[in-house]
C-alpha cells in the first residue's frame, strides 16, 4: 500500500482513509465472527427444536391415550349413575315389600294372641288334672 508521501509502509500517522479502511475491516471481522456464532447457536438451536418437537409427539401421544382413558371412565360413571338409578328403584320396592311383612306380622301377633291365651289355658288344665309329664 502506498501511503500519501508516495513511500511504501506503516512510517507516517495514520490518514483517515486507512484508520476508516482498518475500522471497515475490524468491523468485517466482527461480522464474521458475529455470523460464525450466530450460525452455532441456530445449529444448537435445530437440534433444540429438533428435540422438542420428539417431546411434543410423545405428550400428543399421551395426552391422546389420557383422552381415551378419559372417556373410559365417563362412560364407567354413566354406568354407575345409571346402576345407582336402578338401586333406587329397587330399595323403593323392598321398602313397600317390608311395610308389608311389617303389617303381616302385626296381624299374625295379634291373631297369635288369642290361640297363645288358649294354650296356656290348656297347659294349666292338663296340669291341674295331672295330664303333664313332671
Amino acid at each position: 500500500m502506498v501511503d500519501n508521501t508516495g513511500t511504501r509502509g506503516d512510517s507516517g500517522p495514520p490518514t483517515p482513509e486507512r484508520q476508516r479502511l482498518r475500522k471497515l475491516a475490524q468491523a468485517a471481522l466482527n461480522a464474521d465472527l458475529t455470523v460464525g456464532q450466530v450460525d452455532a447457536i441456530l445449529t444448537d438451536l435445530d437440534g433444540a427444536l429438533t428435540g422438542i418437537d420428539a417431546t411434543m409427539g410423545d405428550m400428543n401421544a399421551t395426552i391422546a391415550t389420557l383422552d381415551d382413558a378419559l372417556n373410559r371412565f365417563v362412560a364407567s360413571l354413566d354406568n354407575v349413575d345409571a346402576i345407582a338409578e336402578r338401586m333406587i328403584a329397587v330399595v323403593a320396592r323392598l321398602e313397600i315389600i317390608v311395610g308389608r311383612v311389617e303389617r303381616l306380622v302385626g296381624v299374625a301377633e295379634v291373631a297369635m294372641k288369642p290361640i297363645g291365651m288358649i294354650e296356656s289355658a290348656g297347659r294349666g288344665v292338663a296340669e291341674f288334672i295331672g295330664l303333664r309329664g313332671r
